[in-house]
């Protein structure tokens, strides 16, 4: 069966929009990619500081409410209407709830074709990077380093801590059929 979804999983900072960027250049065919940010982006403003939406707490928690799980259902059954209609899709997401977010994919994906990639960097790389790019909650980083991957089980994982966004992409992409 031909890989239709990349689904990549980790915490902020870990250096999945670059793995993505470079899956996009290395993979021989057309693949789109979404991820967790622009689907919070496409979100009302009140919902990113909702109970029922998204809250990003000071120390970097992030917590989610029903609103928020509803829309997130709906735009997982989007992003697989794509593939299921033709279109390579790769998803660059956070797994707040470890395995039950995979399994709110697993439910939306029935039995689509999925590579399933764990992005791992270590916490005090990735909390420098968030310094670095200075658009995210400071501990944001720390928190999500390995809770993301609690019980997530994946064909592979990739380390961003020494090792290049290419690299990786390149690592990827050998397992795709």
């Amino acid at each position: 069966m031909t890989t239709q979804m990349i689904i990549l999983n980790g915490g902020s900072s870990s250096g999945k929009s670059g793995i993505v960027r470079c899956l996009q250049a290395v993979l021989p065919d057309p693949w789109l990619a979404f991820g967790c940010d622009s689907f919070v982006d496409a979100m009302p403003a009140k919902m990113r500081a909702s109970d029922e939406g998204i809250v990003f707490a000071a120390d970097g928690e992030v917590s989610v409410g029903a609103d928020f799980r509803a829309l997130e259902a709906a735009w997982m059954e989007g992003v697989v209407a794509m593939a299921r209609a033709g279109a390579r899709v790769i998803i660059d997401d956070v797994f707040l709830g470890g395995a039950a977010s995979q399994k709110r994919w697993q439910r939306a994906l029935g039995g689509l074709a999925v590579l399933w990639v764990g992005v791992r960097c270590e916490s005090a790389v990735a909390a420098g990077r968030e310094v670095a790019r200075g658009d995210r909650i400071h501990g944001m980083a720390a928190v999500q380093a390995d809770a993301v991957h609690e019980g997530v089980v994946y064909d592979l994982e990739v380390d961003t801590t020494h090792t290049e966004s290419l690299v990786c992409a390149r690592s990827i992409a050998a397992h795709i059929s």
